[in-house]
């Protein structure tokens, strides 16, 4: 790797001068300053694109990496795609960040928005809905009238504009479209066809903003032959770069699960109905596959379940079960085979049915050591689930097939001030690097507590231990804090205790959306918020609501995870250190995202908290300790309460 120089120079027409304090920014919004890190990384990226190299970025908190990729990505003549982490990042990108950037720049290419399938509604699938006797229920049949009226002056058919409906809303899955569904439309039906759409006007666009699952599915599908789902590209920019290998592994692996199969043979039913009413097998033999799902999962017992398959491959009937599953399917796509020449229905279902046999047939196959072989049950369902043991090499093959310049950026990308975990995970090998610090003051305006006498964290007294410094420290604090938990339980445990003791708000994740539950504890001023894993990061709360953050253990991933299980061994097979190679950078960098709730702009002040022990107690504490903001650290609860005296 080649490390890019932080030193900036404001050559006339840089992207370092439009970002500098006489540039268009400083002239258009009011107290915008310059910032150094900012021009840096803005710059480093101008280069990359120039010289269609790769470069990997991280950017603290408050650099304004958005800034500094979107004036590169506007300047340059080249086409570029964005991706983002989630949906919701994504239409902030959209909508927000990048026309402003466009406005101060004067610069007005064409740009697009892409989402997947379903994220935009089918009307077809509307009319159909329309017609369900599923959709009698009061409620759903409320939220599909907002839809029908949503649907009848949409230009986009981009769901994200029903405020009225919830995300969640089981309408959803009969109204959007879907590649079961939607992939066989006539050209007639393509004329009006929201997806359809949307990818036309992104192959149009020198700007096409996605996000990362589009992103990834669109590299496993393709397989190098790029250019149907995203347009042909110069630039790639991906954004929030830390969550790209997890997402990456989901769409280079595979995954077969109960809804799956029971939509396939509910629509194998629907469509002997409207097709091939005189072929009763397609009938019979659906009403078996259904039969076959629901005595599938109940072979797991009645507990929700997460674990490897071979360990439970030989309890009870599961491997008959299984067996029995595979058979039913294989019957069922005899007639539909037959059939499918009568409609594009009965066709879509033979497609999917021999999709599910082969995906079977892959998880039944336990030779192929490069795929984790693991299983999830819920209350009603399951998943069964092929992951890649790493992507690094589909990721590497994908990269030097598609030609063009790359740009990964983050807050959290290197671990003690080295890229090499992220790199590795990816497979990318020759790369140029810049890593900025967030121009925040955190010396001055923010202190990390580690309480002592902490027991540790396999002890039955540390969870009481843990409980005991959160009513100390949000005493102090009035409320006002995130506590952020690596376990459901933790938290539950918490939340009970804590609205019985404390005397602040209590909100807890889950009792509301996630964007209203974070309105809400902004608004209150004074409420204490616990969270898991989805309030690490993403959760951007500026000014004193948010004057701590307390973390109640280091960020390990659970040993019982059978994905990481898996990894571990093949790592150790392959004489890797899976603790020091795999196991503490992804903690580390999960840690980063948890602290890096607290301070979110120049002003603000705050506390962070880490009630673990072992940040002191054990040799690789100093590699979490230098990967975080520098800050003064503290032991006695006293320093906690000047702090707060001091405001």
């Amino acid at each position: 790797m080649n490390r890019v120089s932080n030193t900036v120079e404001e050559a006339p027409g840089s992207v370092a001068e439009l970002l500098g304090n006489r540039g268009p920014f400083a002239e258009s919004k009011p107290g915008f300053l310059a910032r150094a890190e900012q021009q840096a990384l803005a710059t480093a990226i101008d280069a990359c694109i120039a010289d269609s190299n790769i470069l990997i970025g991280e950017a603290g908190t408050g650099v304004g990496k958005t800034f500094a990729y979107l004036v590169p990505a506007l300047t340059c003549d080249k086409r570029v795609i964005l991706s983002t982490g989630t949906r919701h990042l994504q239409d902030q990108l959209f909508h927000t960040d990048l026309p402003v950037v466009q406005r101060t720049l004067k610069q007005h290419p064409k740009v697009a928005l892409l989402k997947g399938r379903a994220n935009y509604l089918c009307r077809t699938r509307l009319e159909r809905a329309m017609q369900n006797p599923a959709m009698r229920d009061p409620t759903l049949s409320a939220q599909l009238a907002i839809i029908r009226n949503w649907a009848a002056q949409t230009q986009t058919g981009d769901v994200a504009e029903v405020l009225d409906v919830p995300e969640s809303s089981p309408v959803w899955a009969y109204v959007t479209s879907s590649d079961d569904h939607c992939s066989d439309h006539s050209p007639e039906e393509q004329g009006g066809c929201f997806v359809h759409k949307a990818r036309k006007r992104a192959m149009e666009a020198k700007i096409v903003v996605v996000n990362h699952h589009l992103f990834c599915a669109d590299l496993a599908l393709k397989e190098g032959a790029f250019g149907e789902i995203l347009p042909d590209t110069d630039v790639v920019v991906i954004d929030e770069a830390h969550q790209l290998p997890d997402t990456a592994a989901i769409f280079f692996g595979r995954r077969l699960s109960s809804r799956q199969l029971f939509d396939l043979a509910r629509d194998s039913h629907a469509e002997f109905l409207s097709e091939a009413p005189d072929m009763l097998e397609i009938k019979d033999r659906a009403a078996a596959l259904e039969k076959a799902v629901r005595d599938f999962r109940l072979a797991f017992g009645v507990k929700e379940r997460r674990g490897a398959w071979e360990e439970v491959a030989s309890e009870g009937n599961l491997e008959s079960a299984l067996a029995v599953l595979s058979d039913t399917l294989e019957l069922l796509f005899e007639p539909l085979d037959a059939a499918s020449v009568r409609g594009k229905g009965l066709e879509s279902c033979r497609r999917r049915c021999l999709s599910h046999i082969e995906n079977l047939e892959s998880y039944r196959d336990q030779r192929d050591e490069d795929y984790i072989h693991w299983f999830e049950t819920y209350r009603t369902g399951f998943s069964l689930n092929l992951t890649p043991q790493n992507v690094a090499k589909p990721f590497a093959q994908a990269l030097s097939q598609l030609q063009c310049s790359w740009v990964f950026t983050s807050a959290t990308l290197a671990v003690n001030g080295s890229f090499e975990h992220f790199q590795g995970q990816l497979g990318i090998e020759d790369c140029l690097e810049i890593q900025v610090d967030s121009p925040f003051d955190y010396k001055k305006n923010a202190m990390l507590y580690l309480p002592s006498d902490m027991p540790a964290p396999a002890d039955p007294a540390f969870d009481s231990a843990v409980m005991r410094v959160v009513l100390e420290v949000t005493q102090v604090s009035r409320g006002r804090a995130f506590v952020l938990f690596t376990s459901h339980r933790a938290l539950e445990q918490a939340a009970a205790q804590l609205r019985q003791s404390s005397q602040y708000p209590v909100l807890v994740q889950g009792q509301m959306p996630k964007r209203e539950l974070v309105d809400a504890f902004q608004s209150m001023g004074d409420a204490i918020l616990l969270g898991t894993s989805s309030f690490w990061e993403g959760v951007d709360v500026r000014g004193s609501a948010l004057s701590c953050v307390i973390i109640d253990k280091l960020p390990f991933a659970s040993p019982g995870d059978p994905v990481l299980q898996a990894r571990i061994r093949g790592m150790k097979n392959n004489g890797v250190n899976a603790f020091t190679d795999y196991q503490l950078p992804k903690a580390v960098l999960a840690l980063k995202q948890g602290v890096g709730r607290l301070i979110r702009d120049v002003s603000d002040r705050g506390v962070l908290v880490i009630c673990d022990p072992r940040l002191k107690t054990k040799e690789y504490g100093t590699t979490f300790i230098s990967s975080l903001p520098g800050m003064r650290i503290v032991q006695k609860p006293n320093s906690v309460q000047n702090f707060f005296d001091a405001e």
